[in-house]
């Protein structure tokens, strides 16, 4: 068993909470009757909100200092943050779910890429061949519907995963800051960005309550333990567990809607389980 410090494990079990809060995804839209544009709205405002008011208490009310003390680095995270939301959103509607998971399985390997580059983290090579594994785990799960995709939503795609692998170096890169500000600014960054073309008040009552669920157990928790997880471990292993969403987000959808599961999903979905057990331990 490969040993870990205390810091290092419970930056991996708070990267995996997160995980679990954002392969919640696939439930809350299909249980929530709006256009995306609306939802993306509702979630970036209901996740910042909680956000801000988490900081507010962990940061004793120094809600402007703990802003200003994320600096460029911080303010880039909020960015790219939200950027690459929106860019995800627009791929799923350009191109197939299945390209877009695949590109998404790549963010550990761009992410060891620019960790070198920028803080000059090398990653084991035990932590490369499970992202390896779990990257091909991902394609087996997307393999049969590949094909459909369109070169316009897989370049939104890939920089979807550019932009995520950046947040998670920056995160990395300031360990001694709290990024929660950067995160909570990302969520309200995203409703703005998407409010042109969302209907905020075309909603209906029970689907406001779900949509402040989706903002705050999804979104919002979601960023929250990766802006406390990530510091703990390196960028590479981070961004390996997130993959855990794709498989995890499949499962709530049988769960809870009976909805066909193919063969390929639970064997990839398998594969990219057992990479980061093996990585972990």
């Amino acid at each position: 068993m490969r040993s870990q410090t205390s810091a290092a494990w419970l930056g991996t079990a708070l990267l995996a909470a997160s995980a679990v809060a954002y392969s919640s995804g696939g439930f809350y839209t299909r249980l929530i009757e709006t256009d995306a544009w609306t939802m993306l709205f509702w979630r970036g405002l209901f996740g910042g909100l909680f956000l801000f008011g988490v900081m507010a208490w962990h940061e004793h009310g120094r809600v402007v200092a703990a802003v200003r003390d994320i600096g460029r680095d911080g303010m880039l995270i909020a960015v790219c943050s939200a950027v690459a939301t929106v860019c995800f959103l627009n791929a799923l509607r350009l191109s197939s779910v299945a390209d877009v998971l695949v590109i998404d399985a790549t963010i550990p390997f761009m992410t060891a890429g620019i960790a070198w580059l920028v803080i000059g983290e090398r990653e084991d090579r035990v932590t490369l061949l499970a992202t390896l594994a779990a990257l091909g785990g991902v394609a087996v799960m997307a393999g049969p519907a590949v094909a459909g995709g369109r070169w316009q939503g897989d370049l939104l795609a890939l920089a979807m995963a550019v932009l995520m692998a950046t947040v998670l170096v920056m995160i990395r890169r300031n360990p001694r800051i709290s990024m929660l500000p950067a995160v909570g600014l990302s969520a309200l960054l995203c409703a703005l960005i998407v409010l042109p073309w969302a209907r905020p008040l075309s909603v209906s009552g029970g689907d406001l309550l779900r949509l402040a669920l989706f903002g705050t157990t999804q979104f919002g928790l979601g960023l929250l333990l990766l802006s406390f997880g990530t510091p703990l471990v390196s960028a590479t292993r981070g961004a390996l567990i997130g993959t855990l969403q794709t498989p995890l987000g499949v499962l709530w959808v049988w769960l809870a809607f009976s909805e066909a599961t193919a063969v390929a999903t639970l064997a990839g979905g398998a594969i990219v389980l057992a990479a980061v057990i093996c990585d972990v331990v």
